[in-house]
């Protein structure tokens, strides 16, 4: 594929490396001297200096010729004009616009479902966009999953399924300690699956040989009635969660707050899918006067703070390190892992921040935060979901270097027929779900479950087999 990328910032930058490696023919524009000498010096690829919302400049960096085309500036203007520029010319090509400002992404949604007849057949998406990746609402869901039903870690859910993927914790001298993975279906009846293993500081695939050691972390694919029962196995439990703090009422921290309080269907609600109000006390406190007026105007039940919480003596004069957990999620991402580790050591017990990449992440783990929501890599994800072609329907990653993959086994594909276990491939790829053609929803495979063209199926990948993976089911 040839895809020309307007942005040559953080995300444009990461998403042009992921498609150099799958190689993938990748031009990168950005109007910015500075950027482009940086990205050209990282990247194998053609990098320009020029406004991308140019079509003169579009068309000499081959855009007739593209497959694709993703604007990933810091302007949603910009973004949105590009992509309308470009279908007015070239309607073939498929284009994705990042948007950060939820009234368009509501109000784009909103009309395309209204006037979802008179868009349909031969006439072009709402400004030419095919594809809007919003990340705020993207990370919003994600805090939302680390939190729901008190389990507060990392939670992957997919559509159609009653499995979730959940990164758990191994503890010293619990029933998973010292045990290989293949024994520790003798521990428990609850139908389940180890995808991943966090060991050391490294993640993989793992095998039935693999030993379990305090201190790893275990993605487990199950049923979220079922963990409680697990979570015990491995020396943990479903944590009590009443009291929350938001700590920024910025629009990532306002979508979050829409799932916590209201109790009508809003449109967020609506977009959540939430049907019953959560019990939990619940508080924002944001450093900006602007922001903490809006949020008081929006929630008037909700108790709102106007302050700083690094500030000495807040956390303690205003009860917070009573509360059960702490959500991070302010536009500094540097300053969430700070704050969350800062409130963490005066004594509420959990956290949750918003980072800006999955090597942050990483690093707010390793200082004790549970769960940290990278949102960049959110964006990228979902913007390579819709580049992988109509038979991938979503693509995630963990921890950089798993990827996880939804895919729809296409006619002719070379796994068409065959069981799992004669396609098996150890250490490269693990079939999580299946989801069979004509059933309503997923399950988790045997060694002799048949995949035929139709089926659904959920695969977790190395970084590197990624492209093999795509070749062999799609």
């Amino acid at each position: 594929m040839k895809i020309v990328i307007i942005g040559a910032g953080f995300t444009g930058t990461q998403l042009a490396k992921r498609l150099i490696n799958g190689k993938n023919d990748v031009v990168l524009i950005d109007n910015d001297e500075e950027v482009v000498r940086h990205a050209s010096n990282r990247l194998d690829c053609d990098v320009i200096q020029a406004d991308g919302n140019n079509l003169q400049t579009l068309e000499d960096a081959g855009i007739e010729g593209a497959d694709a085309l993703v604007c990933v500036t810091s302007s949603d203007e910009v973004n949105m004009i590009t992509c309308s520029l470009v279908d007015s010319v070239y309607p073939k090509i498929l284009k994705i616009a990042r948007v950060r400002n939820y009234a368009y992404y509501v109000n784009t949604n909103s009309a395309a479902e209204k006037h979802a007849t008179t868009l349909a057949g031969e006439h072009r998406p709402l400004y030419g966009i095919d594809y809007m990746v919003h990340p705020d609402v993207e990370a919003a869901q994600a805090i939302v999953n680390a939190v729901e039903h008190g389990a507060i870690t990392d939670s992957m859910q997919f559509e159609n399924s009653e499995y979730e993927l959940i990164r758990v914790g191994v503890e010293a001298e619990s029933q998973f300690d010292g045990v290989a993975l293949q024994n520790i279906r003798k521990l428990t009846e609850k139908r389940f699956l180890v995808s991943y293993v966090e060991s050391n500081g490294e993640t993989s695939l793992p095998s039935g040989s693999t030993i379990l050691h305090a201190g790893d972390f275990l993605g487990i694919l199950i049923k979220r009635a079922d963990l409680p029962e697990f979570l015990k196995l491995c020396g943990s439990k479903v944590k009590d969660v009443k009291k929350i703090a938001l700590v920024g009422a910025n629009r990532i921290g306002m979508i979050v707050a829409e799932k916590f309080i209201h109790e009508k269907k809003s449109k967020v609600r609506k977009f959540f899918g939430l049907k019953s109000k959560l019990s939990q006390d619940f508080v924002i406190i944001d450093s900006n006067d602007t922001n903490a007026k809006l949020a008081a105007e929006r929630f008037p039940n909700t108790k709102v703070f106007h302050a700083d919480v690094t500030e000495e003596g807040f956390v303690e004069e205003e009860g917070i390190d009573k509360f059960d957990l702490v959500i991070c999620a302010t536009p500094n991402y540097e300053l969430n892992i700070v704050m969350a580790a800062y409130i963490e050591s005066l004594g509420v017990e959990y956290s949750i921040a918003l980072v800006a990449s999955a090597a942050f992440g990483e690093i707010a783990r390793k200082i004790g935060i549970e769960v940290a929501v990278p949102i960049r890599d959110a964006v990228i994800d979902s913007i390579m979901s819709h580049l992988r072609g109509e038979s991938v329907t979503g693509i995630h990653s963990v921890n950089g270097n798993l990827e996880i993959i939804e895919i729809t086994i296409p006619e002719g594909s070379e796994v068409s027929g065959k069981e799992l276990k004669e396609i098996a491939e150890n250490g490269k790829f693990l079939i999580m779900q299946v989801q069979k053609t004509g059933e309503e929803a997923y399950s988790i495979p045997n060694g002799n479950t048949v995949l035929n063209s139709g089926d659904k199926i959920i695969v977790i990948t190395n970084s590197e087999s990624n492209e093999h993976v795509m070749q062999k089911f799609s």
